[in-house]
């Protein structure tokens, strides 16, 4: 039997850097007691403006490490099981073994394992969370078991890199409410695969996260599947409930992938 509150329950996380730290505190604050978690890299001066692991001290050290040892000071008895690799077809079942969500910290552009995650998820029933840090905001999709899935929805197969880009950033922020205060176009480039990136939407997108976790752990208020989500814009104070009956393939989204081509064309 498990205990009333979320203690033991396993959350998986693949990628520690803007949002995938964060969310690992957050939940682990929050007293959820079981993680696995995910990343190769190390941390560089180019994650100080955004990843909570990244400090002098760190400078070098692998991201899963300095992670677990941050959780393991704010609960001693929090279980860690850390790949200090990519999510991978081969390690995939392992990492997902026995999660009862997963929770999306992977790079905006990790396109290949981010589709192999959500897949294996769906196959496994797993309830999968992703929450994109955009401009000063945070856009959130929850992938339910029996709802409609994460291919579904993006509508990724056959795609390009760059195709990919596009879609997922109009299919996860569908309100688009960062638009207009984008000052600088040229920092966003989908064939270098950098864009801008800001802590403020970072530690955003933990709170949604850490908020359907607790929602689908607990079975506790109503959770918005896709092709339902939600749109926070601290700068233009704006909350938008999005639909998307299907997903990427709805007519306003495929007008919307028209106008970006040509914009991004340019």
């Amino acid at each position: 039997m498990r205990s009333v509150g979320p203690f033991n329950y396993k959350v998986a996380i693949a990628g520690l850097g803007g949002v995938g730290g964060l969310h690992l505190l957050t939940l682990a604050r929050l007293g959820i007691g079981k993680f696995t978690i995910a990343d190769p890299d190390r941390f560089e001066l180019v994650n100080f403006n955004r990843q909570v692991g990244a400090t002098m001290q760190t400078l070098g050290q692998p991201k899963v490490d300095v992670m677990t040892r941050m959780a393991r000071e704010i609960n001693p008895e929090i279980e860690i099981r850390a790949f200090e690799a990519e999510v991978t077809k081969e390690n995939l079942d392992d990492f997902l073994d026995g999660a009862d969500v997963y929770v999306d910290g992977l790079d905006f552009f990790a396109f290949d394992a981010r589709e192999r995650t959500f897949a294996a998820c769906a196959a496994k029933g797993i309830p999968a969370v992703t929450v994109a840090p955009i401009g000063m905001g945070a856009a959130l999709l929850n992938f339910l078991p029996g709802k409609m899935t994460f291919e579904h929805y993006f509508r990724f197969s056959g795609a390009s890199e760059p195709e990919k880009a596009l879609k997922f950033l109009l299919g996860v922020a569908p309100a688009m409410l960062h638009r207009r205060y984008l000052v600088d176009r040229s920092q966003v480039s989908f064939a270098e695969q950098r864009g801008p990136s800001t802590i403020m939407a970072c530690e955003l997108c933990a709170g949604l996260a850490a908020t359907q976790v607790l929602k689908i752990v607990l079975k506790r208020g109503r959770v918005l599947a896709a092709p339902r989500g939600l749109h926070f814009d601290a700068y233009t104070h704006r909350l938008v409930q999005t639909w998307r009956p299907r997903g990427n393939a709805s007519l306003i989204q495929r007008l919307m992938l028209v106008i970006a081509r040509r914009q991004f064309r340019r």
